[in-house]
């Protein structure tokens, strides 16, 4: 059986912003890790980390099937705690983050979208998900 896409409105939203992201993540931790990783390898690897999520949220969001929205839960929950964690450690132990990394200070460094992205993200799978609990009239 072939796994079908999500091809509608804030769906496409979501996964087009969700690959930006990706890439984005991924692209700068492995250029931080690879040229400068004494200087800060905790908010290189989280940054790494972040990167890995947003490509799971991304496969999860863009593909349908109760196994891909399993993923999306666990990646968009995931990248809530692991924002709203780090984002407060961030400020609160600075020391601990003498680099940035995706998700420090609340994802501030990208317009603190990383922490609406999975708020949106869990909103739209919640939404989703009672669509598909609810009977065609």
């Amino acid at each position: 059986m072939q796994q079908q896409r999500r091809t509608t409105g804030l769906g496409r939203v979501l996964v087009a912003l969700y690959a930006v992201f990706a890439v984005a993540a991924v692209s700068r931790a492995a250029v931080q890790i690879a040229t400068d990783f004494h200087t800060a390898p905790v908010a290189y690897l989280l940054s790494a980390f972040a990167g890995v999520v947003y490509v799971l949220a991304t496969v999860g969001l863009g593909r349908s099937g109760p196994r891909w929205r399993r993923v999306a839960w666990v990646a968009c929950s995931v990248e809530l705690l692991g924002v709203l964690a780090v984002g407060t450690l961030s400020l609160t132990d600075p020391a601990a983050f003498p680099k940035a990394a995706v998700w420090s200070h609340f994802g501030s460094g990208y317009g603190y979208v990383p922490v609406v992205l999975p708020i949106l993200g869990l909103v739209y799978l919640r939404r989703e998900a009672r669509r598909a609990r609810t009977p065609d009239a």
